[in-house]
């Protein structure tokens, strides 16, 4: 049949990204104890288009994904799935971006009680013929602020609230990835105290204690943030944005900063 796609374009235009969006996949991610773990995945794939073409071959793209729906999926096996979509669709460039749930296996912190925290992550991952894959981890942590000037000010208690941290974090090429369990535990640290998806009375007592002698602003966890992430080695790019979910006010208190690491 004839190859419409193939056919010649005379506009002179060349498209930066054509492909598809919203695919939902299940996927298998290597996990820290080696094994891996299944999760249900958005995944946006694209390459770029010469000018000289009409149109891409949009089933390609569902192809090169389905083969990877029961093999576990880490920076080595995307930069695998570009190769592959640049060879096939004679593209120079390839990026691909995917969004799931992780789960990440919590114990109180007195009764040891075991849950399961839900993580959002992405994986982000660009590549040019010849080059090496640019590779980015997203992860989004909650957490626990208690405001600092709440506590100074009265005569007991203080109000806190959740947050959540938005994490980018990038690493040079002689150095792997950290892994997505270790980027979450850092960055827990960061606030007033950890969120728990179980917590019994003493739990309850405990962090409710921890935030009360650890009061954050906003800016506090940013720049503890900040430090935290300039000590990992290998790191070359990252950024991170705090939201606190105020208790007292119908807005968030919001903080931002990226840098590239030298």
């Amino acid at each position: 049949m004839k190859d419409v796609q193939n056919s010649a374009d005379t506009r002179g235009i060349a498209i930066q990204k054509v492909g598809i969006r919203d695919a939902h996949l299940p996927l298998l991610i290597k996990t820290k104890e080696g094994d891996y773990q299944q999760v249900l995945a958005n995944i946006s794939f694209t390459v770029s288009l010469p000018m000289e073409y009409k149109g891409t071959h949009m089933s390609r793209f569902q192809e090169i994904l389905n083969k990877w729906t029961r093999l576990p999926i880490a920076e080595v096996e995307m930069a695998d799935i570009l190769q592959e979509a640049m060879d096939k669709l004679q593209a120079e460039t390839a990026a691909i971006h995917i969004e799931f749930k992780y789960f990440v296996d919590r114990f109180a912190p007195v009764s040891k009680r075991k849950s399961v925290l839900d993580v959002d992550c992405f994986f982000d991952g660009v590549m040019e013929r010849e080059q090496p894959l640019q590779f980015t981890l997203g992860v989004k942590v909650p957490y626990t602020s208690l405001c600092p000037c709440s506590k100074e000010i009265s005569e007991y208690g203080a109000h806190n609230q959740r947050g959540v941290m938005d994490v980018r974090v990038s690493f040079d090429d002689e150095h792997e990835c950290i892994l997505i369990e270790d980027l979450v535990a850092l960055m827990e640290q960061q606030g007033s105290c950890q969120v728990y998806p179980l917590l019994k009375r003493e739990d309850e007592k405990f962090v409710t204690e921890k935030a009360y002698d650890n009061p954050k602003f906003v800016e506090d966890i940013l720049r503890d943030g900040v430090i935290a992430l300039r000590q990992l080695e290998g790191i070359k790019w990252f950024a991170l944005d705090c939201d606190n979910f105020e208790s007292i006010h119908n807005h968030s208190a919001y903080a931002s900063h990226e840098e590239f690491v030298e």
